[in-house]
């Protein structure tokens, strides 16, 4: 066996163990989850309002604000990420403004999210002033999400073969017809990555909703964009942080926890098959 195959061997040996610790240590948080939050877990739990000081009842108003405020982001970020990344791709001219552009959105992505949080109550609580309300939220998580986007969408463009423009070219397409019936299509399964992605990062986040959308407690379900509502992250961190019975809201709050995994799984799930389903109609 010579030295190539050797070093070939470890390296093969290295990404499986890398594999191995992540999945070891997904495994490890699934598992704490659910033994912690499974008891918590009841019809009950899933319908109804807290009460008795976040002692008992449920977690309802909180499972519809994280998908209000989820849904409402990337109805966002998803339209605006989309076509900022077919101009940058498709439109706009090589050169060092274009490089600059890109450079400043991947350092985006990298901004702390609270610092976000603090901009979005800088502008649309106090300036726009549309107060804690689920429009803030969502306009704040979007563009928490856009930088996200942006790059998938623009990965996933580049990585459409150049020859299938010039077919379309060839057959008498126009620019915009190649890119909305050759190379959107074929660059969906990537853009739905990207998707996927952001629709965890957003369902997750705190500190962004903290400042612009969250409640610690509401007796009512949103009325309007203009009200502000309970949410999965924020109701953990409440029930974590405050309060005078620290046993049953740990419970809760494991519970909450479970929630939010098992949702923020189920929209990806949906992600994945319809990305899947693109695969197989353009593969």
């Amino acid at each position: 066996m010579n030295t190539k195959m050797i070093i070939e061997k470890i390296g093969f040996a290295l990404l499986v163990l890398c594999i191995l610790i992540t999945l070891f240590f997904l495994g490890s948080i699934l598992y704490f989850l659910s033994i912690r939050g499974f008891p918590a877990l009841s019809w009950e739990f899933l319908t109804s309002f807290p009460r008795s000081g976040m002692t008992k009842g449920g977690i309802a108003p909180a499972i519809v604000g994280t998908f209000y405020l989820t849904v409402g982001a990337m109805m966002v970020s998803l339209p605006l990420g989309l076509a900022c990344a077919v101009y940058l791709c498709e439109y706009s001219p090589k050169g060092v403004w274009v490089n600059l552009i890109r450079l400043s959105i991947n350092n985006l992505a990298g901004v702390p999210s609270v610092v976000f949080g603090l901009f979005g109550m800088s502008v649309f609580v106090k300036f726009f002033d549309f107060g804690i309300s689920i429009l803030a939220g969502s306009l704040t998580l979007g563009i928490l999400a856009l930088p996200g986007i942006i790059s998938a969408v623009q990965e996933a463009l580049i990585a459409v073969p150049y020859s299938f423009r010039e077919a379309s070219y060839a057959l008498g397409g126009t620019q915009w017809t190649t890119i909305r019936k050759v190379v959107l299509p074929a660059a969906m399964p990537g853009i739905l990555t990207g998707v996927i992605l952001s629709i965890g990062r957003i369902a997750g986040e705190t500190a962004p909703i903290l400042f612009t959308a969250a409640t610690f407690y509401s007796r009512f379900y949103p009325k309007s964009l203009f009200s502000e509502t309970m949410a999965l992250p924020y109701h953990i961190y409440a029930l974590m942080t405050e309060g005078t019975h620290p046993r049953e809201q740990t419970v809760i709050a494991y519970g909450a926890a479970l929630v939010l995994l098992l949702l923020v799984l189920f929209i990806s799930a949906l992600a994945i098959y319809l990305r899947q389903k693109q695969r197989s109609i353009h593969g």
